[in-house]
């Protein structure tokens, strides 16, 4: 019977004697049937991102070669596709940029692939040659949206947090259906909390745009036609 020995594998991203818990933990204690298995912890890549989403329809973002998927239930695409069209109608009478959707992988520091819920694109950032159609391109949005699932924990959100400033993001929204409120984050230690009666401001990035988090559920709860 064949074997796979660790020499023929690239060495790994991670510390040779963790264990999952390690792992769970660098996670943000993330359940653990988020965490890809195949391949290896610390030897994922972005092919291993584009293999399972065209195998299975899963969506798995990439960070130090471990593969985690990324929980979406149909409430919170539902949410992200209402700002998707807030904000294309915004854009269409303020040519700032683009608009993407729940499913827009971006590549935005190397390995590392992240996959915003809605992402905002500025024309000074969008590249002056057409984009190649790659399924994951090397771009890093102005604003990233993140609606909260119920799988998601503080402590995973604060690290993608990170990682999107790091990366050269410059406003962060975090939108929790379950409180239907928000917070808003334009580096990793200034942020301001958005109660459920207000609404978010696009400042610098979107001057002009204001998300009412009221419309935003009214719009997302309504049962028949206006």
């Amino acid at each position: 019977m064949a074997t796979i020995t660790t020499s023929r594998l690239p060495a790994s991203r991670l510390p040779p004697d963790w264990t999952l818990a390690d792992l769970q933990r660098q996670l943000g204690g993330i359940p653990l049937d988020r965490i890809r298995l195949v391949p290896p912890p610390g030897y994922g890549t972005e092919a291993d991102v584009l293999e399972i989403e065209a195998r299975e329809n899963r969506l798995c973002e990439l960070q130090n070669g471990v593969l985690v998927e990324k929980p979406m239930g149909w409430y919170e695409s539902l949410i992200a596709s209402l700002i998707v069209v807030e904000l294309g109608i915004f854009l269409k009478t303020h040519d700032l940029g683009k608009v993407l959707g729940p499913d827009g992988s971006l590549k935005i520091l190397p390995e590392t692939v992240k996959i915003p819920d809605v992402s905002f694109i500025s024309w000074q950032r969008w590249p002056k040659e057409r984009l190649p159609r790659t399924p994951v391109p090397q771009l890093v949005p102005d604003l990233a949206i993140e609606v909260l699932s119920e799988t998601n924990t503080a402590a995973e959100m604060d690290d993608k947090v990170r990682s999107y400033f790091r990366a050269g993001v410059q406003l962060v929204w975090l939108i929790d259906p379950q409180t239907r409120s928000a917070r808003a984050f334009t580096d990793t230690e200034t942020v301001i909390d958005i109660g459920p009666d207000q609404s978010l401001d696009g400042a610098a990035i979107l001057p002009g745009f204001r998300l009412s988090l009221v419309q935003l559920f009214e719009n997302a709860d309504r049962q028949s036609p206006r």
